[in-house]
């Protein structure tokens, strides 16, 4: 088989003088124009400038003289020439599943498209319009984020709410009303208003009445039957329809916009499976939170709707830049904060956030969280259900307690991440991980029958956070506000601290087995075959080890006001110590020894509370919680997941300890073979096809020559693979002038591609195929 390659001299015409001028300047090839912007010199679409090796300076715009409009009517071949490769070839520039796109090809084509759309916008109206309302497309794209994402996450709220009661029990007024919802217009009293006559428990509504051992029997049956229904739903729809719509996602979504590709994550089916799944997930009352699982569905909502405008749904480095905001308006209706939302987008999620994303982010987490409040999920007017305002001030000595709190919420998350680490691989190289449904099964069989007995296991977690964070007011008729009442000391709303009563007693107990619980049964319900979000399983412990410390303090002070730690700020009938806030730091420290999140999280747990004043606990029981963990182990539970599964994130804030200099790994080492790289102009279709066939690279350096090994560029194994059959595939003759045009034009001026157009192959081989052929 005879091969092929034209020469700079075999063209029968001729280029102008400006080409060759370009050549002895060492240009190469890019749509020049007078400039002194460094961005616009080093990002030129498809090219880079190449300079010679003898010369280190670049040259500089004065010297191009007037060869900046080397593109223009002067040069009608090459124009013709620039036309035809600009041509998208189908298939070509596009990215195969479970690889990395390129930052730079994805940049250059956006930079391009603007200039395109900036430049003609100065042509005609139609034009200018078309520009406006290309600026104008991705606040119109955050809007409809934001709208989806609050719409969504309403509905999950609503729907959990009501499905979490129904284990319990159904509103005769409405099947459809949660209990709460159901008592609004009862006629009973304050202290009995979760007992009125419209709701019904299932013994109730089977045998006639709620007392008695065989009603407790059958309110306990009942409550497993639902949890193992609705969580046998859940693993079963996952199964079947969309395996991706498991786990909280965070882990997955960080890696893609890293610049990964996985098809199908972010769809339209894991959309709807994982909405669905994770109302029955959280109903089931499982140790998991629908937090995380909403920044995968508010992920998912801005991958769809990318589809819309053709900037976004073309270009995978600004697809991720919306998916970034998207994140963001996730967090913004999991916790109600936007703030935070942003702040956890950027510091936790986020590869890539340029300052406009800051702004955009900004503004789908506050139509999110709009959304959100006038839907009213909770029928509070709040975005969350644990939302709470304390009235006292917080001490210096107690932020001795918050310390501490912050200790133990590193321990337990340098604790939960190592055994939940170990039992995930221990699922994935075992007989385990092939029975998910099983898995599910035994775990909520477990999980339900040890929390039916405890109430304060029994309820949500949302409602369990709810209760530790709550500050007891003269109305509050829970066990953890049954004090010994001094009504002659109280003054207003604000009660003084008390001495613990019965019901207070009871419920440490219940809250101490209730935290033992919960700590070992997280471990092994996260990463599940069902979505499960991490954010409220660790506040809870938190908040539940924050509440037994707080009710500890408090009846310190009581029963000892008048030692030193407490003399000079806490008399005697005062409300020193609010439990619920020491509830709310432990939350943080737990959530953050975990997630090893620090800023992000104190702002969006201030926007919890309302208040500005406990920035300062929560920002030491945070730092101490992230020390202490990092002392541990330095990966986040994310991370850590990241790495068990083999996703290629590169972690810029990752330290290596390698002393390898990039001069040794430059070449192979002496016996081993050469390395694979295609040469720039001096290779056949057959040469290439060749090395296609004995290596399973996903690319290939392109280089000048064997003896040069100077890098030109680099191209892509299925670019190669998609133009050589386009070739084989197309009848050769009518557009081969221009194609020989082009290859002569490349030859003549030694073009280097920063990003090794597939076009230049197709030219270069068609050529060859053509030659061949005679």
């Amino acid at each position: 088989m005879a091969s092929y390659a034209l020469k700079p001299w075999e063209h029968p015409e001729p280029f102008g003088l400006e080409v060759l001028a370009m050549d002895q300047k060492g240009y190469r090839r890019g749509s020049f124009q007078s400039s002194t912007s460094d961005e616009d010199m080093l990002e030129i679409a498809g090219a880079s400038l190449d300079f010679p090796m003898a010369d280190d300076d670049p040259p500089l715009d004065r010297e191009m003289g007037g060869f900046s409009s080397y593109n223009g009517g002067e040069m009608n071949g090459t124009s013709k020439m620039m036309d035809f490769l600009e041509e998208p070839l189908p298939g070509v520039g596009t990215y195969e599943d479970f690889n990395t796109i390129d930052w730079v090809r994805e940049k250059s084509r956006d930079r391009d498209r603007h200039r395109e759309i900036t430049s003609r916008s100065k042509e005609s109206t139609w034009a200018l319009i078309h520009s406006v309302s290309d600026a104008f497309s991705g606040w119109l794209l955050m809007l409809f984020i934001g709208l989806l994402a609050g719409s969504l996450a309403g509905l999950i709220d609503i729907s959990a709410h009501w499905m979490t009661d129904l284990k319990e029990g159904v509103c005769l007024a409405g099947f459809w009303f949660n209990h709460e919802h159901c008592c609004w217009k009862s006629n009973t009293t304050f202290t009995d208003r979760d007992k009125c006559p419209e709701w019904k428990s299932w013994s109730q509504l089977i045998i006639g009445h709620g007392e008695g051992a065989f009603a407790y029997i059958l309110n306990y049956l009942m409550y497993v039957i639902w949890a193992l229904l609705f969580s046998l739903l859940a693993v079963l729809l996952v199964k079947g329809f969309a395996p991706y719509a498991c786990g909280s996602g965070i882990p997955e979504i960080k890696t893609i916009l890293s610049g990964f590709i996985i098809r199908g994550y972010l769809g339209k089916w894991t959309l709807i499976i994982k909405t669905i799944t994770l109302v029955l997930a959280v109903s089931s009352g499982l140790s998991l939170g629908k937090e995380g699982p909403l920044v995968h569905v508010a992920c998912c909502c801005g991958n769809i709707l990318c589809h819309l405008f053709t900037k976004y749904r073309k270009n995978e480095a600004k697809r991720r830049e919306v998916l970034s905001a998207a994140a963001a308006a996730g967090v913004s209706v999991a916790f109600g904060a936007p703030i935070g939302g942003v702040l956890f987008s950027l510091e936790e999620v986020s590869y890539y956030f340029p300052l406009k994303t800051l702004w955009r982010s900004f503004f789908a987490a506050l139509v999110a969280a709009f959304t959100l409040r006038s839907i009213n999920p909770f029928g509070n007017s709040r975005l969350v259900l644990f939302y709470v305002e304390f009235h006292m001030p917080w001490h210096l000595l107690e932020l001795v307690p918050f310390v501490l709190l912050g200790i133990f919420g590193g321990l337990w998350g340098a604790f939960f991440i190592r055994s939940n680490i170990a039992w995930c691989r221990r699922r994935k190289t075992t007989k385990l991980g092939k029975y998910p449904v099983l898995e599910v099964f035994v775990v909520t069989a477990i999980t339900a029958i040890l929390a039916f007995p405890n109430e304060y296991t029994r309820m949500s977690t949302s409602e369990l956070i709810s209760e530790l964070f709550n500050d007891c007011g003269i109305l509050d008729s829970s066990k953890l506000c049954e004090y010994v009442n001094d009504f002659n000391s109280t003054k207003g709303d604000d009660l003084p601290d008390r001495a613990a009563g019965p019901g207070v007693y009871t419920a440490m107990w219940q809250l101490a087995l209730a935290l033992i619980m919960k700590v070992f049964i997280t471990i092994f319900t996260f990463g599940m075959k069902v979505p499960s979000g991490l954010f409220i399983p660790s506040m809870a412990v938190g908040a539940i080890a924050g509440r037994l410390l707080g009710v500890a303090m408090e009846q310190l002070a009581f029963y000892h006001h008048d030692w030193v730690i407490f003399s000079g700020w806490c008399s005697q009938g005062a409300d020193c110590i609010t439990p619920g806030l020491y509830a709310m730091v432990g939350a943080a420290a737990c959530l953050g020894g975990v997630t090893r999140m620090t800023v992000s999280l104190v702002v969006i747990m201030f926007e919890l509370t309302g208040g500005l004043e406990y920035i300062v606990p929560l920002m030491a029981a945070a730092m101490t919680s992230k020390w202490m963990a990092d002392a541990i182990g330095r990966e986040g539970i994310y991370d850590a997941h990241i790495r068990l599964n083999g996703y290629p994130f590169l972690e810029a804030k990752e330290e290596f300890s390698h002393k390898t200099l990039a001069m040794d790994v430059m070449r192979p080492r002496r016996n081993d073979p050469p390395l694979t790289v295609i040469t720039q102009d001096s290779m056949t279709v057959e040469d290439v096809e060749t090395i296609i066939n004995e290596t399973t690279y996903s690319g290939y350096p392109v280089v000048v020559s064997r003896e040069s090994q100077r890098l030109v560029g680099f191209v892509l194994r299925r670019d190669l693979i998609i133009s050589i059959g386009r070739i084989r595939a197309s009848p050769v003759g009518s557009w081969m002038e221009d194609l020989i045009q082009l290859h002569t034009y490349l030859s003549c001026c030694s073009i280097s591609f920063l990003q090794i157009s597939p076009l230049f192959w197709l030219s270069v081989g068609t050529q060859m195929l053509v030659k061949e052929s005679r």
